[in-house]
């Protein structure tokens, strides 16, 4: 017997707020965004009769959220609650505090004991006593802050890799312990909210790659487990594609940054069997986002080449674009930024980013000096270090001459009158 599985992460519904907001809601469009993804993907886990909602971490910004947030994720919360499908929630690193004996921000559904939703605070195993009768095993590991973990190792002083390492291998054994405990005649699933090695980060993720705990894949890849539920990491992927277990990071539900603009979003069904299971990713229409980087060419095509690198027209309307200019500082009067800025005006947000180069300094040789040259060559080492065209360039030089030749005569005739 098979059992249906919504597997989801990273919503960070709050993670957003500013921007233009919606005069009615009162919210930022972008915070409403989050919020109909999780809305379609409540109705989903409804709409198709799922047997379990596993959320494997970050529902929020911080661990300290605000309670008109905390409001929109219970709401979305009690609709399963009351479908009768039981949920289990880890908190993930940003839902904890580094502080020690502070709750993490999904605390309530612990304390006030929720019908159907349960709340794994520690690394632990969930029976099918424990998740209102569904017949499969759950190892939980919510996002354990690395200070509680360096005192419980007593790896205090260590080296930072080091530590890191030791606290991989407490989390790892940890699992293996548990595995050693299950019946192994039900499924079993490991959801864990941490990062695992040979996993690709998105763009806006990079960042704290320095910082991370990293457990070892082999333990998620472990034959007795039947699926392997991460969150984490926004980008979706696979990490053992095409064997058993599937080792799945859904990604965040929405787009956080423009980090993330090719980055597909949405959550995954899972048929979970104790020999084989399979999966089904279902992406979400979140915004369109639109990032490009240019470079410009040439001075007099400077605006055109700035208004060409926008999306189509049809595609500009309540989108979020960024355009990132980088040109010759000395070019920055051939912009007409009002122009490009009305062009976008359509947009939910447009972003444009300047990037003056300053021009290049002229390297002479140390023998050499700028006296001891004459204008053309002057003018030939200033068009080099300026990249001008090649091609364009004997002919400009030769231009060069003759006006320099046309002045030099002028000066000669007028010191002889």
């Amino acid at each position: 017997m098979s059992i249906k599985v919504l597997h989801f992460a990273d919503a960070h519904i709050d993670i957003i707020t500013g921007g233009k907001r919606d005069p009615k809601s009162g919210f930022s469009y972008r915070t409403l965004d989050f919020l109909k993804a999780l809305d379609r993907i409540v109705d989903s886990a409804i709409d198709e009769k799922v047997d379990l909602v596993l959320f494997a971490g970050d529902a929020y910004r911080d661990a300290v959220p605000v309670p008109t947030f905390q409001r929109e994720w219970g709401k979305r919360m009690m609709r399963l609650s009351e479908a009768k499908i039981p949920v289990l929630l880890i908190a993930g690193n940003h839902d904890s505090s580094t502080a020690s004996g502070r709750a993490s921000a999904l605390q309530e559904y612990d304390t006030l004991s929720v019908p159907y939703l349960h709340l794994a605070k520690t690394i632990s195993l969930w029976t099918p006593e424990m998740l209102d009768g569904v017949p499969v095993q759950v190892i939980a590991v919510p996002w354990i802050p690395r200070s509680r973990l360096v005192a419980a190792t007593q790896s205090i002083g260590k080296e930072t890799e080091s530590t890191g390492q030791d606290l991989a291998y407490q989390i790892s054994t940890e699992i293996n312990r548990i595995l050693d405990e299950t019946d192994p005649s039900l499924p079993i699933i490991l959801m864990a909210h941490y990062s695992i090695t040979g996993a690709l980060f998105s763009e806006f993720q990079m960042a704290a790659l320095g910082q991370e705990v990293l457990l070892p894949e082999g333990v998620m890849k472990d034959r007795r487990i039947s699926y392997t539920a991460l969150g984490h990491i926004h980008k979706f992927q696979d990490l053992n594609a095409g064997n058993q277990p599937p080792v799945v990071y859904p990604g965040s539900i929405e787009r956080v940054n423009f980090g993330e603009c090719n980055d597909k979003k949405g959550f995954v069904i899972a048929q979970i069997d104790n020999r084989h299971s399979s999966y089904t990713f279902r992406e979400l229409e979140g915004r369109n986002f639109f990032s490009n980087e240019i470079t410009i060419q040439n001075a007099e095509t400077f605006q055109q080449e700035a208004l060409a690198a926008l999306p189509e027209a049809d595609q500009i309307p309540d989108a979020m674009i960024r355009l990132i200019i980088h040109y010759p500082r000395e070019w920055e009067n051939f912009l007409d930024e009002r122009e490009l800025r009305k062009a976008a005006e359509s947009a939910l947000a447009f972003h444009l980013v300047l990037r003056p180069i300053s021009s290049p300094r002229i390297r002479l040789s140390e023998d050499a000096a700028v006296s001891s040259l004459s204008h053309l060559e002057l003018l030939e080492r200033y068009c080099e270090s300026n990249k001008y065209d090649k091609n364009a360039l004997p002919g400009l030089l030769n231009l060069a001459k003759q006006i320099f030749n046309d002045v030099d005569m002028g000066i000669s005739e007028g010191s002889e009158t």
